[in-house]
């Protein structure tokens, strides 16, 4: 290994080191208590360090976003191969809550976590715009094959999006443990199921 690719993988692994401190950090304290000097603790590092690396911590917590929705979105697109667009929105759904079933920091950051949004024209969050289109585009397609023809897209794709948020939010904050007969996963698989029940005959 060269000396230029050994510095490129330290630095490297000190960026994954730094947003792993973070994350942990933002989840903690929220975003308005997290500075960069309680990042830099966190790791046991100096805060030059961090400055080396980030602007700031708005940077950081966009990072970890696109993070999180890269990783739903890759998950997302393998049910691009599903020819039944509704079967497909149905899809979504599950995968949408698996995922924060197994990524409840990631999906707590992305959804939950709120951060003073000064310049979403920079495109700090356009990587969840492309989340949304995503899903909006899968509500027309439905469309298309007859099914929500009544509906406006829009609204129909945010009615969508706001239930299986709420499943994965009650999920992520720990209030299933209010319905004391089911266990965490039995309300959001067969919960989203009878949400799906809904849908198909609407």
């Amino acid at each position: 290994m060269s000396i230029a690719e050994r510095k490129q993988k330290e630095k490297l692994e000190m960026h994954k080191r730094i947003l792993n401190g973070a994350r942990k950090i933002f989840l903690e304290k929220g975003y308005e208590q997290t500075s960069m000097r309680n990042i830099a603790s966190e790791i046991n590092y100096s805060a030059g360090i961090i400055y080396f690396h980030f602007k700031d911590k708005s940077e950081i917590f966009h990072e970890l976003h696109k993070e999180g929705f890269r990783l739903l979105l890759s998950q997302l697109k393998v049910l691009d191969k599903v020819a039944d667009p509704f079967e497909r929105l149905k899809a979504v759904g599950r995968v949408f809550i698996q995922f924060a079933q197994e990524n409840k920091d990631y999906y707590n950051l992305m959804f939950i976590v709120e951060e003073p949004v000064k310049a979403p024209q920079a495109g700090g969050f356009q990587i969840a715009q492309e989340a949304i289109n995503h899903l909006l585009d899968l509500v027309k397609e439905c469309q298309g094959k007859g099914r929500f023809k009544d509906m406006d897209a829009e609204y129909f794709a945010f009615m969508l999006l706001s239930a299986i948020h709420g499943i994965c939010a009650l999920f992520c904050k720990d209030r299933t443990v209010n319905f004391v007969n089911k266990t965490d996963d039995e309300l959001m698989k067969n919960g989203y199921e009878c949400f799906v029940t809904l849908l198909e005959k609407g």
